[in-house]
């Protein structure tokens, strides 16, 4: 049989881009970290746990570390390293880790105090240089650089979140930093303020690792402008997610269970503006509820969050056109209090974390619709709260 230009053309690409990318998503086990209360729950911190990314299966490989509350776990885009908030008051610590990817461990190289109380979220620069940290009950914000061995050094750089507070009496009676990210230049950091209503914006100058409340000059104005977001009145944003483009953001409103679109055109020179705010309750709940975690399906085309007293996870399509949301459904997540869930690097499963009932719940997800099925397995694990993916290379 003649084979035609054409065809040769696409057997080619198939096998320099195509099977590559598949043999990626189906390649060996990946390797899971699970943060655990420890407190009162008979954890003792850090667990480990191998994932087919096929078959949805979910194996324990034991204790990773012992370490107090580790509420939050981020690892170095290098895959060596991984950093943890010791969530525990007054005399919370921020820890740095190697790993052990064949072994499953995780090595302690050196804890820091954390600058604040009760970290609950961890991420990098865009350089992979320096590290930063959300401390939620003081309300403020911290840059630690990372050293050449993993190891975290002094501080650079600590700002005090400052504004308006909400409406809610008891959990907007001060500032309380709950989650930050870098922009897509790197050039500043967002900062979701629970309890000022708002998805706070700093200058980040990335060779001092210095952190700027001073307004940013705009590109379309060419003015000093605040590019803060500014929140319905008692929202409490908790998280934030970005589009792959930067067109849109979402954030999470713990309080009223929402989320909140925002249209950011892909600079980082603009201020978001809301164009929709929908609830994450399916009508007619109205029992006690706090939204927990929010994500985007790598495709892009679906948005999950979690609820906390519904005991749901929450699935969202988003439109390709304008990044609107339409809620699919309200799946129950087989346990109580799911306050974090992760989707694994192939984006076949979503994770849930039931704090309260002590499981990992997997979930397949539906590739053209997005949609929940519980695969049967649930893991016990004394109070979950996070889980992160080791990258693999």
């Amino acid at each position: 049989m003649k084979i035609t230009r054409l065809q040769f053309l696409f057997v080619a690409w198939l096998f320099i881009f195509a099977l590559p990318v598949f043999a990626q998503s189906s390649g060996a086990p990946q390797l899971a970290f699970v943060g655990t209360y420890t407190h009162d729950t008979g954890s003792k911190g850090i667990y480990a746990y191998s994932f087919d990314s096929e078959t949805g299966k979910l194996t324990p490989r034991g204790l990773a570390v012992e370490t107090l509350d580790p509420s939050w776990i981020v690892i170095h885009p290098n895959g060596k390293w991984a950093y943890v908030a010791n969530e525990t008051g007054k005399q919370s610590t921020i820890s740095a880790f190697s790993i052990d990817a064949k072994a499953a461990k995780l090595t302690l190289l050196n804890q820091l105090p954390a600058l604040g109380e009760d970290p609950c979220h961890l991420s990098f620069d865009k350089t992979g240089n320096y590290l930063f940290v959300a401390n939620y009950t003081s309300g403020n914000v911290v840059v630690f650089p990372i050293l050449p061995d993993g190891k975290l050094g002094e501080h650079t750089s600590v700002v005090q979140d400052a504004g308006v507070l909400g409406p809610n009496k008891e959990r907007q009676e001060a500032p309380h930093a709950h989650w930050i990210e870098p922009s897509m230049d790197g050039g500043s950091v967002y900062v979701a303020d629970l309890g000022l209503d708002r998805v706070l914006r700093y200058g980040f100058d990335a060779t001092k690792g210095t952190l700027s409340a001073k307004p940013v000059r705009s590109n379309w104005s060419h003015s000093l402008v605040d590019l803060s977001v500014k929140l319905d009145p008692g929202t409490g944003p908790r998280h934030v997610v970005f589009s792959e483009n930067g067109a849109y953001i979402y954030v999470l409103g713990e309080l009223q269970s929402t989320i909140t679109a925002l249209y950011a055109i892909g600079t980082d020179n603009y201020v978001p503006t809301s164009f929709q705010r929908v609830s994450a309750l399916p009508t007619g709940y109205s029992g006690r509820n706090d939204a927990a975690e929010i994500a985007l399906h790598p495709s892009g085309k679906f948005l999950y969050t979690s609820n906390r007293g519904n005991d749901t996870i929450a699935v969202f399509n988003v439109q390709p056109r304008d990044g609107r949301l339409s809620l699919a459904s309200n799946v129950p997540t087989g346990g109580k209090e799911p306050r974090h869930f992760a989707i694994d690097p192939s984006g076949r499963f979503l994770l849930a974390e039931n704090q309260n009932s002590n499981s990992i719940v997997v979930f397949r997800i539906d590739p053209a619709s997005g949609a929940l099925t519980a695969t049967g397995q649930s893991i016990a694990v004394p109070a979950p709260v996070c889980l992160a993916f080791l990258p693999t290379h």
